[in-house]
């Protein structure tokens, strides 16, 4: 059955919005965010000086968070839905199963999308986010679109992701952070590791419909590679995850990362670990699990080791 057979004859819910733009999941960026907010504060300026504290930057980041996420996922549900319809694990998302309308769904991207916009110009002064938000919001609502063209797909929703710290660490320490290329460097290492995890764990989570994109003539990692070329270069991604995390530390050392960075950094190395120990070319069944609940326990774990790092030794 297709999208379009299928009519919206219930009233929405808040948790058919909140399924639509998989709430949950912000867990997976939203940390890194936090981060990048804790290291900004904690790092000094470039002037020796640190940065001020406004709890208007603390709202506007979360809220900047929020509004482009949702804006990103509902705008991913309305340009795959004629996809969705057809791929059996997919088709009971709420356009195909008609728990949502293509008209209310669209409506739901632009308003968040304006929100976001709308939302940069509380950094003010700091005139950085206002300009950028046009293009950060056109390459996160690209990645919907680039598996109709590129393989690197999911390399796309990785750097997508990955500006989050990026955007955060910008958003508080003002333009000087553009002005002055070495300032960004804890925040580039932060987001390169953030961009090559997404990357791992897409290609994992795309290897369930393998079989679909290739018929569907779409492009992913698995349906070009295979699966179990898929998981070697989902492991190689994870590979260079850890090496930015390495790196973070040892070559910026004014953030203050000490023990408990190191310590969680062991255990997101057996999470990683542990990840791809649940999945194989001939068994996907945990896909779901490694997927969800380590990637997870991976931010949360990195967000509350580096704050702890930063704030408190």
């Amino acid at each position: 059955m297709s999208e379009s057979t299928v009519s919206t004859n219930k009233q929405a819910t808040i948790g058919d919005w909140l399924g639509l733009i998989r709430f949950s999941h912000t867990l997976f960026a939203l940390p890194f965010a936090v981060l990048a907010t804790v290291m900004a504060f904690a790092t000094p300026l470039p002037n020796g000086a640190y940065a001020k504290f406004r709890l208007i930057d603390l709202i506007a980041i979360l809220v900047c968070m929020v509004t482009a996420r949702s804006a990103a996922m509902a705008f991913n549900r309305l340009v795959d839905r004629k996809i969705d319809a057809e791929n059996p694990r997919t088709r009971k998302r709420h356009l195909p199963a008609g728990r949502l309308s293509v008209s209310a769904v669209m409506m739901f991207t632009i308003v968040n999308a304006m929100a976001f916009v709308a939302s940069t110009a509380l950094f003010w002064p700091n005139w950085v986010p206002l300009v950028a938000s046009v293009p950060v919001l056109a390459i996160v609502l690209g990645y919907s679109l680039a598996k109709r063209f590129t393989s690197a797909a999911h390399l796309w929703l990785g750097v997508a992701l990955s500006l989050s710290p990026i955007c955060a660490w910008v958003a508080i320490r003002g333009p000087q952070s553009v002005s002055v290329p070495s300032d960004l460097v804890p925040a580039l290492l932060l987001a390169a590791a953030v961009a090559a995890w997404v990357t791992g764990f897409d290609i994992i989570y795309a290897c369930q419909d393998a079989e679909y994109d290739r018929g569907a003539k779409l492009h992913s990692v698995p349906a070009r590679f295979g699966v179990a070329g898929a998981l070697r270069i989902a492991a190689v991604s994870h590979s260079v995850m850890l090496v930015f995390l390495v790196a973070l530390p040892l070559l910026s050392p004014a953030v203050g990362f000490g023990w408990v960075y190191w310590t969680a950094f062991v255990l997101i190395f057996a999470l990683v670990f542990r990840q791809h120990s649940l999945v194989s070319a001939d068994d996907l069944g945990r896909v779901g699990e490694a997927f969800f609940q380590t990637n997870v326990a991976i931010s949360v774990l990195l967000m509350v080791a580096g704050a702890i790092d930063c704030l408190l030794i």
